[in-house]
């Protein structure tokens, strides 16, 4: 009984003790966020506002070219993920359904892709843009998020393709559709969990991107995680300014992310042990 019982709350504790060690930081961004300076700066730790103030909030909000950053990164975000859906949908399916030379290898390089870490390849990125004359615009910054994204899409969208049976495409092409409405009409609603997956994955990797916009935009074309560290003062940095554009920041992927949470964590799931 004794070891039953231990075996029962061990876990918990540890699980309580990680939930206040991650949340504890998200708590006091937001708090530091309605603080008064005073209270921010004060020796003594605040650690309730009891006299919250909107005034960094107004700050940030009616900062110069805040609507212009939020669009950007939505801009950006949006279309990075739409274009690694696309291109993934299509190398998922050839992956999955069809049997060609080299098949075995491109998967290889996927996985080998997905575990590169794209801060070493920072330097030759810039050159590459630079070269061309894209500094400070979207495009180049969207291409590269989509290719940060798609080697993970690939993969998760290749399991769930792989575990739709062919015989439901094979009865609709008996039917008399097409490939491509087998595939439409038969195939893509079944992959519902692998794209709000793989959508969520792709819209925080790309909406909390700093190093490539940082090296690549820092003009009109920056994005808001760039933004976010240019709260400074001749006395030092605006923490309230800055706790109060780091909550509105975290905004859209706590919204994206309440939306899409159930099929989002199915999909993850089905999709790392199927295909």
């Amino acid at each position: 009984m004794r070891r039953s019982l231990f075996a029962r709350v061990w876990p918990n504790a540890v699980a309580l003790v990680l939930v206040v060690f991650f949340v504890f930081p998200v708590y006091w961004m937001m708090t530091t966020a309605f603080k008064p300076d005073l209270d921010i700066i004060a020796t003594t730790p605040v650690l309730v506002p009891f006299h919250g103030t909107f005034s960094h909030f107004d700050k940030v909000v009616h900062a110069a070219g805040f609507w212009t950053l939020v669009r950007n990164s939505f801009v950006v975000t949006v279309s990075s993920v739409v274009l690694s859906l696309v291109v993934a949908l299509a190398a998922a399916f050839a992956v999955a359904r069809m049997r060609f030379r080299g098949r075995k290898a491109f998967i290889l390089i996927v996985m080998v892709a997905q575990m590169a870490p794209w801060e070493v390849m920072t330097i030759s990125v810039y050159m590459i843009v630079r070269d061309r004359d894209m500094l400070n615009s979207l495009v180049p910054l969207t291409l590269f998020y989509m290719m940060m994204v798609l080697p993970f899409t690939i993969w998760t969208l290749r399991g769930f393709i792989a575990a739709v049976p062919k015989e439901l495409e094979e009865s609709a092409l008996m039917d008399g559709c097409t490939r491509f409405q087998a595939f439409t009409r038969i195939v893509l609603p079944l992959l519902a969990p692998g794209l709000m997956s793989t959508s969520l994955f792709g819209f925080i990797t790309a909406w909390n991107e700093f190093p490539l916009v940082l090296i690549l935009n820092k003009e009109s074309g920056q994005t808001l995680p760039l933004w976010i560290t240019e709260f400074q003062t001749n006395f030092g940095d605006d923490w309230g300014a800055t706790m109060a554009a780091s909550s509105l920041f975290t905004l859209p992927v706590v919204f994206v992310f309440l939306f899409l949470q159930r099929r989002a964590v199915s999909g993850m799931t089905a999709g790392a042990v199927k295909g």
